[in-house]
Protein backbone atom coordinates (compact mmCIF):
# COMPACT_ATOMS: atom_id res chain seq x y z
CA UNK A 1 0.00 0.00 0.00
CA UNK A 2 2.81 2.43 0.87
CA UNK A 3 4.60 1.66 -2.39
CA UNK A 4 1.42 2.39 -4.33
CA UNK A 5 0.90 5.67 -2.47
CA UNK A 6 4.54 6.68 -3.04
CA UNK A 7 4.26 5.88 -6.76
CA UNK A 8 1.08 7.94 -7.00
CA UNK A 9 2.73 10.92 -5.29
CA UNK A 10 5.74 10.71 -7.61
CA UNK A 11 3.42 10.56 -10.64
CA UNK A 12 1.44 13.60 -9.47
CA UNK A 13 4.57 15.66 -8.78
CA UNK A 14 6.10 14.70 -12.14
CA UNK A 15 2.85 15.59 -13.86
CA UNK A 16 2.73 18.98 -12.17
CA UNK A 17 6.31 19.79 -13.05
CA UNK A 18 6.15 18.66 -16.66
CA UNK A 19 2.55 19.55 -17.37
CA UNK A 20 2.74 23.22 -16.53
CA UNK A 21 3.34 24.18 -20.15
CA UNK A 22 6.71 25.72 -19.53
CA UNK A 23 9.67 24.94 -21.71
CA UNK A 24 13.32 24.99 -20.98
CA UNK A 25 15.75 26.49 -23.48
CA UNK A 26 16.56 22.94 -24.56
CA UNK A 27 12.87 22.25 -25.25
CA UNK A 28 12.01 25.58 -26.89
CA UNK A 29 11.49 25.47 -30.63
CA UNK A 30 11.44 28.07 -33.37
CA UNK A 31 10.07 27.71 -36.84
CA UNK A 32 12.43 28.17 -39.77
CA UNK A 33 11.46 29.93 -43.00
CA UNK A 34 10.61 26.51 -44.48
CA UNK A 35 8.25 25.82 -41.57
CA UNK A 36 10.45 23.20 -39.91
CA UNK A 37 10.94 23.25 -36.16
CA UNK A 38 14.46 23.95 -35.01
CA UNK A 39 15.94 24.40 -31.54
CA UNK A 40 15.56 27.97 -30.31
CA UNK A 41 18.73 30.02 -30.09
CA UNK A 42 19.78 30.34 -26.47
CA UNK A 43 22.27 33.05 -25.58
CA UNK A 44 25.45 31.79 -23.93
CA UNK A 45 25.52 32.13 -20.15
CA UNK A 46 26.68 35.51 -18.93
CA UNK A 47 30.14 35.71 -17.44
CA UNK A 48 30.03 36.12 -13.66
CA UNK A 49 30.42 39.67 -12.45
CA UNK A 50 33.82 40.69 -11.17
CA UNK A 51 34.09 41.90 -7.57
CA UNK A 52 34.14 45.50 -8.82
CA UNK A 53 31.02 44.89 -10.93
CA UNK A 54 29.27 43.28 -7.96
CA UNK A 55 30.12 46.32 -5.86
CA UNK A 56 28.73 48.60 -8.59
CA UNK A 57 25.53 46.53 -8.83
CA UNK A 58 25.02 46.67 -5.07
CA UNK A 59 25.72 50.43 -5.05
CA UNK A 60 22.59 50.92 -7.15
CA UNK A 61 20.48 49.50 -4.30
CA UNK A 62 19.37 51.31 -1.12
CA UNK A 63 21.99 51.42 1.67
CA UNK A 64 20.71 48.41 3.65
CA UNK A 65 21.23 46.16 0.62
CA UNK A 66 24.76 47.42 -0.04
CA UNK A 67 26.05 45.75 3.12
CA UNK A 68 24.01 42.56 2.81
CA UNK A 69 25.45 39.08 3.26
CA UNK A 70 25.55 37.81 -0.33
CA UNK A 71 26.47 34.28 0.80
CA UNK A 72 23.39 34.11 3.03
CA UNK A 73 21.33 35.49 0.14
CA UNK A 74 22.63 32.74 -2.12
CA UNK A 75 21.73 30.15 0.53
CA UNK A 76 18.21 31.60 0.81
CA UNK A 77 17.89 31.49 -2.99
CA UNK A 78 18.01 27.69 -2.71
CA UNK A 79 14.31 27.90 -1.81
CA UNK A 80 13.62 29.88 -5.00
CA UNK A 81 15.63 27.53 -7.24
CA UNK A 82 12.96 24.87 -7.05
CA UNK A 83 10.78 27.12 -9.25
CA UNK A 84 13.05 29.77 -10.81
CA UNK A 85 16.17 29.99 -12.93
CA UNK A 86 18.33 33.08 -12.57
CA UNK A 87 20.80 32.79 -15.43
CA UNK A 88 20.88 34.52 -18.78
CA UNK A 89 18.99 32.38 -21.27
CA UNK A 90 17.51 30.22 -18.54
CA UNK A 91 14.04 28.98 -19.29
CA UNK A 92 10.87 29.41 -17.33
CA UNK A 93 10.12 26.63 -14.90
CA UNK A 94 7.19 26.61 -12.50
CA UNK A 95 8.10 30.31 -12.16
CA UNK A 96 9.73 32.75 -14.58
CA UNK A 97 13.46 33.19 -15.15
CA UNK A 98 14.68 35.94 -12.82
CA UNK A 99 17.70 37.05 -14.88
CA UNK A 100 17.36 40.80 -15.44
CA UNK A 101 14.44 41.08 -12.99
CA UNK A 102 15.56 44.48 -11.65
CA UNK A 103 14.01 47.18 -13.80
CA UNK A 104 11.63 44.75 -15.52
CA UNK A 105 7.89 45.35 -15.40
CA UNK A 106 6.13 42.69 -13.32
CA UNK A 107 4.48 39.96 -15.35
CA UNK A 108 6.56 40.42 -18.50
CA UNK A 109 9.35 37.83 -18.45
CA UNK A 110 9.30 36.10 -21.84
CA UNK A 111 8.18 32.49 -21.93
CA UNK A 112 6.06 32.49 -18.78
CA UNK A 113 2.27 32.51 -18.43
CA UNK A 114 1.54 34.88 -15.55
CA UNK A 115 -1.70 35.25 -13.60
CA UNK A 116 -3.88 38.17 -14.67
CA UNK A 117 -3.19 39.86 -11.34
CA UNK A 118 0.56 39.89 -11.82
CA UNK A 119 0.35 40.86 -15.50
CA UNK A 120 -1.82 43.82 -14.49
CA UNK A 121 0.18 44.67 -11.34
CA UNK A 122 1.83 47.60 -13.13
CA UNK A 123 5.04 47.95 -11.14
CA UNK A 124 8.66 47.67 -12.12
CA UNK A 125 10.73 45.37 -9.94
CA UNK A 126 13.20 47.09 -7.64
CA UNK A 127 14.54 46.32 -4.16
CA UNK A 128 11.49 47.74 -2.35
CA UNK A 129 8.89 45.99 -4.50
CA UNK A 130 10.80 42.69 -4.36
CA UNK A 131 11.01 43.01 -0.57
CA UNK A 132 7.22 43.38 -0.31
CA UNK A 133 6.69 40.54 -2.80
CA UNK A 134 9.06 38.11 -1.07
CA UNK A 135 7.51 38.92 2.32
CA UNK A 136 4.09 37.65 1.22
CA UNK A 137 3.27 37.37 -2.50
CA UNK A 138 -0.43 36.66 -1.84
CA UNK A 139 -0.85 39.87 0.16
CA UNK A 140 0.70 41.87 -2.71
CA UNK A 141 -1.22 40.21 -5.57
CA UNK A 142 -4.22 38.19 -4.41
CA UNK A 143 -4.79 35.27 -6.74
CA UNK A 144 -1.16 35.01 -7.85
CA UNK A 145 -0.18 31.56 -9.09
CA UNK A 146 2.97 31.68 -6.96
CA UNK A 147 2.63 29.08 -4.24
CA UNK A 148 5.45 30.46 -2.06
CA UNK A 149 4.11 31.63 1.32
CA UNK A 150 6.78 34.27 1.94
CA UNK A 151 9.90 35.01 3.94
CA UNK A 152 9.27 36.76 7.24
CA UNK A 153 12.88 37.50 8.25
CA UNK A 154 13.82 41.00 7.02
CA UNK A 155 17.58 40.31 7.11
CA UNK A 156 17.18 37.17 5.00
CA UNK A 157 15.06 39.13 2.48
CA UNK A 158 17.69 41.88 2.31
CA UNK A 159 20.44 39.31 1.75
CA UNK A 160 18.36 37.46 -0.87
CA UNK A 161 17.54 40.65 -2.80
CA UNK A 162 21.20 41.74 -2.77
CA UNK A 163 22.20 38.30 -4.04
CA UNK A 164 19.55 38.50 -6.77
CA UNK A 165 20.88 41.90 -7.84
CA UNK A 166 24.38 40.47 -8.24
CA UNK A 167 23.32 37.12 -9.72
CA UNK A 168 20.78 38.48 -12.22
CA UNK A 169 22.47 41.64 -13.45
CA UNK A 170 24.15 41.67 -16.82
CA UNK A 171 27.79 42.73 -16.78
CA UNK A 172 28.21 46.30 -18.02
CA UNK A 173 29.33 46.49 -21.64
Amino acid sequence: MRALLAAAIVAVVASLLTGCGKSTPQQAKQTTASGEASPAAVPPPAAPLTDAQKKTALASLPAAFQVADIDNGQAKFAICKSCHTAVQGGGAMVGPNLYGVFGRKAGTSPGFAYSDGLRNFGIVWDAASLDKWITNPHAVVPGTKMTYIGMSDAKDRTDLIAYLKVATSPAPA
